[in-house]
């Protein structure tokens, strides 16, 4: 079975630790995510998350078997801070994906220190609540280069077929010093053009997103691009498959608009 990939708005911070205050926010997002299981019918074997938090010099990924945790936010409930998301790692995986890297021309290196960052304990609690399914992290690798990663994501495709869930954990519009009302536009403008390109025939829709930047209102959505490049990944993993879109938001934090993709079909309706 070759499972679909996914692109997760992951939402801000530790949203999923604070549903008693703020669940009126995150209420259609949180619902989103905890139907991936029935979406693709069975347990992965494995999660590989590529994650927009983390960002290195060459590919990183996460290889240790017991990842800490990373507080990568700040002005949050003091609980938040000691969050504990007990999922395991797997440095079998780990090991895989660098291979598989190196063997398509890019460098990667295993981080064994690595802890898992919001985007990606925030973005999997509501999908494995029980952390019992194995997770490792791929970082973005420095300069942020749209085509290095749509590359990358062809590399990983293989894992598809092996039990291995793909997901790009990043946000479809970015701009923390417009994420209000001040942004709805921009935002707005954004997601059309990103729905409108994931509805593209596979070629003519990796060439549109390698041109991201020519969108209206991009870098008003994505002034700095790094929640927009896992995108890049898990399309190139599923590039020649449907997009769909399991979550799409036309008022998020009261009005932005925020939209998840998946890239292959589900196993279930």
């Amino acid at each position: 079975m070759k499972l679909p990939t996914y692109f997760l708005s992951h939402g801000g911070g530790p949203w999923p630790f604070m549903m008693d205050q703020v669940g009126h926010l995150y209420g259609k997002l949180d619902a989103s995510l905890r139907d991936i299981p029935r979406q693709i019918g069975v347990t992965p074997k494995a999660v590989l998350v590529i994650t927009a938090h983390w960002e290195g010099r060459d590919f990183m990924l996460s290889s240790s078997a017991t990842p800490p945790m990373i507080y990568d936010y700040g002005g949050f409930p003091p609980h938040t801070y000691e969050v504990q998301y007990r999922a395991p790692g797997s440095p079998e995986l780990a090991a895989q994906v660098k291979a598989l890297l190196e063997a398509g021309g890019h460098k990667a290196l295993l981080d064994p220190q690595r802890g898992f960052d919001h985007g990606t304990f925030s973005a999997m609690y509501p999908v494995y609540p029980n952390a019992d399914v194995p997770i490792v992290q791929l970082s973005l690798k420095a300069g942020l280069d749209p085509q290095t990663h749509l590359e990358v994501g062809r590399l990983l495709a293989p894992l598809r077929e092996q039990g291995v869930l793909i997901i790009g954990s990043g946000l479809s519009y970015h701009n923390l010093r417009a994420f209000n009302a001040q942004g709805a536009s921009a935002s707005h403008a954004f997601d059309q053009w990103l729905q409108q390109t994931m509805a593209l025939p596979p070629a003519e829709r990796s060439a549109q997103l390698m041109q991201w930047e020519q969108a209206p209102a991009a870098r008003v959505a994505h002034p700095r691009e790094e929640h927009l490049l896992p995108l890049m990944v898990v399309l190139g993993a599923a590039e020649q498959e449907a997009a769909a879109v399991p979550y799409h938001e036309d008022a998020f934090m009261g009005a932005l608009a925020v939209s998840s993709f998946r890239f292959g079909e589900p196993a279930a309706p």
